[in-house]
Order: C-alpha cells, then structure tokens, then sequence
C-alpha cells in the first residue's frame, strides 16, 4: 500500500513523504515584516542623512569632490535599500528571523538616527 502511494507521488512529481509547508500565524507575520519595515527604513534614514553635502544647499555639492562622492555612494546605497524594503521574506524561518532580530536591532537603530540627526 505505503509503495502505491510512494508511486503516485512519484508519478505525480512530488517527493515521497514531502512534509507540507508550514504555515505562518498572521500575528508572526505582521510583527517580522513591522520591524523589518521600521529597521530598513530608519537604516534609509540614516544613509540620507550620511549622505547629503556638508554645506547648506544641495547644490554646493559640486564645490568638494568628496561631497560627490558621498552623494553618489548615498544614493546608489540608498535604491539598494528601497528595492529590499519591499522584497518580503519568503519562508515561516526568516519571518521569525526578524522577528527575533528586529526587537534588537530596530531599537538600536533608531538610537542611531537619533544620534546622527
């Protein structure tokens, strides 16, 4: 009988005995993706506020070239980090992975864009 079904799993592409995927609970889900959200963005937060030109005006950048560097790097870091914010995790483990890590490393950076600003 187990060797029919094994057959039919086989047949039918699945492995045998292949557990299901697990499911992930709504509240786990909308807490990882919360502090993911609130560290990646305050990590943005920070990169633009590294970023921007030691002088008073965004068009005084052009008068240092370390500015330009700056700027340019800040920008580009800057996308890198806004193309992730929306790239969700895709199995129950990095959900909570983030969770986990979120509760400590959201604090912290929110204490760092504090201190920058």
């Amino acid at each position: 009988m187990l060797a029919k079904l094994n057959e039919r799993a086989t047949a039918s592409g699945e492995a045998p005995n292949a557990a299901a995927p697990a499911k992930i609970s709504p509240r786990l889900r909308i807490a990882a993706i919360f502090l993911r959200a609130l560290f990646i963005a305050t990590l943005l937060v920070v990169t633009a506020r590294v970023s921007i030109p030691q002088n008073e005006s965004i068009w005084s950048v052009w008068e240092t070239p370390g500015d330009v560097v700056r700027l340019a790097l800040g920008v580009a870091v800057g996308v890198w980090i806004l193309v992730h914010l929306f790239m969700l995790p895709k199995d129950p483990e990095a959900y909570r992975t983030w969770l986990y890590l979120g509760l400590i490393v959201a604090p912290f950076v929110l204490l760092v864009a504090i201190a920058t600003w």
